[in-house]
């Protein structure tokens, strides 16, 4: 796995490559797929944010727009309302990297003030506040490859050849990225798992995921309870822990710097036992 050092702001690094690094999900919100509504509450959010440190999370990815298929958007003003105060109560109680997981500058700016480190976007910053603000301040960046919107995204996987068009694709978000003014040494790659991708698709990705390692930046991959793990064995959401432990191990062996996930402690177990036993 190669390895990366990138530098967030208030002199923090982040450190990548030694070992995959375990990022816990945090969804502010009322309608997400598989947690939608048990962390609305900024004090039910917060208490999860330190349980998710006490389990060895190593970053911690804090969201108030669900972006499963079919979801309605939010505006910018609820999304901060939603956010804004789990992102400050916890840059004040933990010193994990925090990372807003937002399509909105707006959003992304405000964040970063207060406190967090990372922009996650899956739209790839298509909104040219995400890029300025990525620039002005520091933060690093995950540009996620998606088309069209999480409201009709499931129209969108038709592919040629799967892995060049993704690839591809992300090359133009780094490149824009790049041109906006944001150091290309911030920025990690999501191959967008699930995302205008069917299950079949979605595996393809993970089982080469050095194709995407070939554009030099650090991989994050999120397969966590997500549906194509039902193609493997019929499940609901609520059923999938063990299949994506599954898919972590995989994402480990194929490079993957960083997984996003719901289950923080059995994550951090697998990836304990997968890096024992792979040394």
């Amino acid at each position: 796995m190669d390895r990366f050092s990138i530098c967030l702001p208030g002199n923090m690094e982040l450190r990548l490559g030694r070992r995959t690094l375990v990022m816990g999900i945090l969804n502010v919100t009322p309608d997400s797929f598989f947690d939608g509504g048990r962390f609305l509450d900024a004090d039910a959010a917060i208490r999860r944010g330190l349980e998710m440190v006490g389990e060895g999370a190593d970053l911690i990815d804090i969201g108030g727009e669900s972006t499963r298929p079919g979801a309605a958007p939010v505006s910018p003003d609820e999304e901060m309302r939603r956010v804004l105060p789990v992102v400050r109560a916890l840059a004040t109680q933990t010193d994990l990297p925090l990372s807003i997981d937002t399509r909105h500058g707006e959003t992304a700016r405000a964040a970063v003030d207060a406190g967090a480190t990372i922009l996650n976007d899956v739209t790839g910053m298509r909104d040219p506040l995400a890029a300025s603000a990525a620039a002005d301040t520091g933060a690093a960046v995950i540009l996620m490859h998606m088309r069209g919107t999480p409201a009709d995204m499931h129209r969108h996987t038709g592919y040629f050849d799967l892995l060049r068009e993704v690839r591809e694709k992300l090359r133009g978000r780094i490149d824009e990225a790049v041109g906006a003014g944001v150091d290309p040494s911030r920025i990690i790659l999501d191959p967008g798992i699930g995302f205008a991708k069917d299950a079949a698709q979605s595996m393809e990705l993970i089982r080469n995921l050095d194709v995407l390692g070939s554009l030099g930046h650090a991989l994050l991959v999120g397969p966590s309870r997500k549906s194509f793990l039902a193609a493997i064995e019929e499940t609901a959401p609520t059923e999938r822990r063990d299949l994506t432990l599954g898919a972590v191990a995989a994402c480990a062996a194929n490079g993957a710097h960083i997984v996003r996930v719901h289950d923080v402690r059995a994550t951090v177990q697998v990836l304990r036992a997968f890096e024992a036993l792979k040394r």
